[in-house]
C-alpha cells in the first residue's frame, strides 16, 4: 500500500501523466530561463522586449508596443500532440489525446469492432484493478500489458470492468450509464473527456470507496506515472473537479453491493477508515449469516470459495443462497484439511475460515478416493489441489491456484515462457506455458488454447 497524504492543496503531483498534469508543467516549462530547462522560444521573446524596450528609450522614448515587438500580435499557440502520417500532417486515424485511442486487446492497426462486455462483480472490479497496482504496471500511452490492455487511464479502466478491447475517455461512457455523486460505489467511474480539446484535462479513475464520512475525499484507483496507483483523492479529481461526471458499469453483477461497505486501512496512511470501499476480502458477515435457515449472497460466496479449493465433490448442484447440508459438509472437509478439529471444525465458517477462504489461504480440500461427485474429471487424483473453475484462470484475475498452476508448469518442464514468476497474477506467460502443455498432449484447436479445464488440470497433477 503506498503512502500517499492527504494534501491540504489539491494541486496534482508534478509526477501524474494526465493531460492536465502534462500541460500544466509545459505552461510552467515555457515560462522558465533556457539555462533552467525553459523553451528557447519563449526565451527568445522575452529578450526581443527587452531589446526593443532598451531601443525606444535611445530613440527618445518612442518604443514600439510589446506585442507587435515580440512579433506575438496572436496568442502562442499550443504544438499540435497528434500523431502524424507519413507527409507529416496530423493523422486522423485517432483522438487528439495524449492516451491512446480505442484499439482490440494487444494493441494491433485498424479501426477496432465496438468492445464487448460481460457481467462482473464489483469486488472483481477492484481486485483487477489491483492486480495492476500490484504489478506496479507502469504507466504508457503505447504500450500493451500482459492481459492485452493499453497501460493508460482509459486501458485501465478497461481492463477492470474486463471489456474485450482498449477504449479512450470519449467512449468508456458508452458502457456504462450516468449516477449521481450520492450513487457512487466501489466500481464505478469517476470521468472527466474534454470534447473540445481531448489534451486539456481528459482523465478517468475508478471510485474505490469514501474515505471519509464528509465525502471529501474517495479512495481513486488509476494508471498514472510512474505506475497504476491507489490514493486518496479529494473529489471528484485534483484539477477540474466540477467537470468529472461518474458512471456506472452496465455490466456490473451487484448493483446494490450486497457485502455492504468493507472497512479497510486508510490508503492516506492517517488514521480512520475507508468508508464503502470494496475490498478483496469481504468483511465476515457473523455467524448469523451461516447455518440451517440461513438464505443470504454470502451462503454462495461461501460455496464459490469451496468449490474453487476443491469442495465440488460436495455439491450436487448450486451453490445458492439457501444454506445446505452440502455447505456444511464442504466447510468442514475445509477446516479439517487445516488440521483443526473439535468446535473449529464444526462445519459453520467463523472469521478465520471465512478469511482463509476469500484470501486463498490455506490447505486445499483433498479429494476422497479420487471421486469426483457431480463434478466429473475436476477433483484429480488423491492429493491433488481441486479444480478451482475456469473463471480463476482469466486476464487480470489474481488467485493462489494460477501460481500453483504455474510451480506445476515448471516441475512438468513446461515453464520457459516464463521470464520470472510463476506469480498469482494471469499472464500471457501462464497462458503460453498451458498451451504447450495441452499441444504436448496432441490437443489441438480450442482444446489448445492456454487455458486449463479440469482435464488439463487433472493431468497436469497426476
Amino acid at each position: 500500500m503506498e503512502d500517499a497524504p492527504v494534501f491540504v492543496e489539491f494541486d496534482p503531483e508534478s509526477d501524474c501523466d494526465c493531460p492536465g498534469c502534462i500541460h500544466g508543467r509545459r505552461s510552467m516549462a515555457h515560462a522558465l530561463p533556457t539555462r533552467l530547462g525553459g523553451h528557447p522560444a519563449a526565451h527568445g521573446a522575452r529578450r526581443a522586449l527587452v531589446l526593443v524596450a532598451a531601443a525606444g528609450t535611445v530613440l527618445g522614448g518612442q518604443a514600439l508596443p510589446a506585442a507587435a515587438a515580440a512579433g506575438a500580435g496572436t496568442p502562442p499557440t499550443r504544438p499540435d500532440t497528434r500523431p502524424t502520417g507519413p507527409d507529416g500532417r496530423p493523422a486522423e486515424d485517432g483522438p487528439d489525446t495524449p492516451q491512446g485511442s480505442a484499439s482490440p486487446l494487444h494493441g494491433g492497426s485498424g479501426t477496432p469492432a465496438a468492445s464487448a462486455y460481460g457481467t462482473i462483480t464489483r469486488t472483481e472490479i477492484i481486485e483487477r484493478a489491483r492486480a495492476w497496482i500490484a504489478a506496479r504496471v507502469p504507466y504508457s500511452m503505447s504500450a500493451y500489458w500482459a492481459d492485452g490492455y493499453r497501460q493508460d487511464c482509459s486501458g485501465f479502466v478497461s481492463m477492470a470492468w474486463n471489456l474485450s478491447g482498449n477504449e479512450w475517455t470519449g467512449s468508456l461512457d458508452k458502457y456504462a450509464d450516468r449516477i449521481s455523486k450520492e450513487q457512487l460505489q466501489p466500481g464505478d467511474m469517476l470521468l472527466f473527456h474534454n470534447p473540445a480539446n481531448p489534451t486539456n484535462g481528459s482523465h478517468v479513475t475508478i471510485f474505490g470507496g469514501w474515505t471519509d464520512s464528509a465525502r471529501t475525499h474517495y479512495v481513486a484507483y488509476e494508471q498514472a506515472r510512474p505506475h497504476a496507483r491507489k490514493r486518496a483523492t479529494p473529489y471528484a479529481y485534483w484539477s477540474n473537479p466540477d467537470r468529472y461526471l461518474a458512471y456506472r458499469f452496465k455490466g456490473v453483477a451487484d448493483a446494490e453491493d450486497p457485502e455492504g461497505a468493507g472497512e479497510v486501512a486508510d490508503p492516506a496512511g492517517a488514521s480512520g477508515k475507508v468508508i464503502g470501499a470494496a475490498s478483496a476480502v469481504p468483511r465476515y458477515p457473523g455467524a448469523k449469516a451461516f447455518g440451517p435457515g440461513a438464505d443470504n449472497p454470502y451462503v454462495t460466496r461461501l460455496g464459490k470459495a469451496l468449490i474453487a479449493r476443491g469442495g465440488q465433490r460436495f455439491y450436487r448442484s448450486g451453490p445458492g443462497p439457501r444454506w445446505t447440508e452440502a455447505d456444511r459438509r464442504a466447510t468442514r472437509a475445509f477446516q479439517l484439511a487445516q488440521g483443526w478439529r473439535g468446535a473449529d471444525a464444526d462445519g459453520l465458517p467463523g472469521p478465520r475460515t471465512w478469511s482463509y477462504l476469500m484470501k486463498g489461504e490455506g490447505r486445499d480440500i483433498p479429494a476422497a478416493g479420487g471421486s469426483t461427485g457431480a463434478y466429473a474429471g475436476s477433483a484429480g487424483p488423491r492429493g491433488a489441489p481441486g479444480y478451482p473453475g475456469r473463471g480463476v484462470f482469466r486476464p487480470g484475475r489474481s488467485h493462489a491456484a494460477i501460481e500453483r498452476l504455474g510451480r506445476q508448469l515448471v516441475r512438468k518442464g513446461f515453464g520457459r515462457h516464463y521470464a520470472r514468476g510463476p506469480s498469482p497474477v494471469w499472464s500471457e506467460s501462464d497462458r503460453r506455458n498451458v498451451e504447450a502443455f495441452q499441444r504436448a498432449q496432441g490437443w489441438r484447436g480450442a482444446a489448445a488454447d492456454g487455458y486449463p479445464g479440469p482435464e488439463t488440470w487433472r493431468r497436469l497433477f497426476r
